[in-house]
């Protein structure tokens, strides 16, 4: 039988993890409620300016020439995987890691490939594999903005445009509800959304007047465009990590209580068995002084 000093230890233990994870649930309950309210504003911004750069090209007589949508024979690529700083929000930094390596195996064997980590789980993670890194954006959370998000973007069209890397992907989960996050691996460049050659030619759905012309616009919308994608993704990660670690806490807090209701049981049934002991010890002693 445990000795009750113990259980009685292990209880206090388990009651302030308890009251540890409820206020970590608190906390993130409150901090996805403003990243969710970030990232819905975000959407119909980015899906609209994806229309319209969408129509203005349907409408040109010949596709613009843009370099962001330039394909090479893939050699060099740069994959982007976006994590959290901090633990305690289940897979949700698992996944994005073994996401991954799973596109670098299946996908990039044998060729060349750098590791651009958003997020210090992603910096730990990668590493220690050795892979070629820039490390200079993984501290991004730490104050999360669109100017933030424009340098990282930045250096990775910058690095496309170069010639140094010749596709670039995005790795991220993908913002559901607060239970659910779906790990996405995007193309990033070279873009595929606006300009498709293999796309049937279509209609605009509106009529834009343009100066100084269509292709000036598309070339100075173009990059905004992608550092707003950018910036979704990071988004969507965020409200994932607070939806992911808000689930994680709570599961952590009903666990807490089932193993409560165990220990106080095995504290109650070792304190009884204490009890049953002594008046047994009394009762001998009783009746052996009777008997001299």
């Amino acid at each position: 039988m445990a000795n009750l000093k113990e259980v009685k230890e292990r209880i206090n233990s388990v009651v302030s993890t308890q009251q540890i994870t409820k206020a970590m649930k608190m906390v993130s309950a409150a901090k996805l409620r403003r990243a969710q309210d970030k990232i819905i504003q975000m959407r119909p911004y980015s899906q609209k300016l994806t229309a319209i750069l969408n129509d203005v090209a349907a409408a040109s007589e010949a596709n613009a020439d843009l370099i962001y949508a330039e394909k090479r024979e893939v050699k060099n690529i740069l994959i982007i995987p976006v994590t959290s700083d901090k633990g305690l929000c289940g897979a949700f930094n698992t996944n994005i890691v073994k996401a991954t390596m799973a596109t670098i195996n299946t996908q990039f064997a044998g060729e060349n490939v750098t590791v651009m980590p958003i997020g210090k789980k992603a910096f730990e993670a990668y590493k220690k594999r050795n892979f070629p890194m820039i490390s200079q954006y993984s501290t991004i959370f730490q104050d999360l903005s669109f100017t933030n998000a424009t340098t990282a973007a930045e250096r990775a069209m910058e690095g496309f445009v170069k010639g140094e890397f010749d596709q670039v992907i995005l790795v991220f989960n993908e913002f559901k509800n607060v239970a659910t996050q779906i790990v996405r691996a995007e193309q990033f460049l070279p873009m595929e959304s606006i300009i498709d050659e293999n796309a049937p030619v279509k209609t605009a759905e509106v009529e834009y007047l343009l100066e100084p012309s269509r292709e000036y616009i598309i070339e100075e919308l173009v990059p905004t465009a992608l550092k707003i994608q950018f910036y979704k993704a990071l988004l969507e990660s965020n409200a994932s990590e607070h939806g992911a670690r808000m689930t994680a806490m709570d599961k952590a807090t009903e666990n807490a209580g089932e193993l409560l209701k165990e220990l106080r049981l095995m504290y109650n049934r070792s304190r009884q068995a204490a009890i049953t002991n002594e008046i047994l010890e009394i009762v001998a002693g009783a009746e052996a002084l009777g008997g001299n």
